[in-house]
């Protein structure tokens, strides 16, 4: 592991979860990622165990929509990454 992705990791310990429930993600779980990428730069994104088959999807598109980087993923929790500007 680089010490960047492993600096992050430690910052994603302190980072903010936001929790996708059974409705899924839609424009209002998009945009308060996007408020909070803007906020704290990482996040943590933990996915309801029924509609974790899934979150390979719902990954996809919240990093699509949000201009973000994929950090890690571990079990029903990923981490995203958007730098400030």
């Amino acid at each position: 592991m680089n010490q960047n992705k492993k600096e992050m990791m430690n910052r994603a310990l302190s980072a903010l979860t936001i929790n996708i429930g059974k409705a899924g993600v839609n424009e209002n779980v998009i945009e308060e990622i996007k408020r909070q990428l803007k906020d704290n730069e990482i996040v943590k994104l933990k996915f309801a165990k029924n509609i974790a088959k899934n979150k390979d999807d719902y990954i996809t598109n919240i990093v699509s929509k949000t201009r973000s980087k994929l950090i890690d993923v571990r079990g029903h929790v990923a981490v995203i990454y958007k730098k400030k500007l």
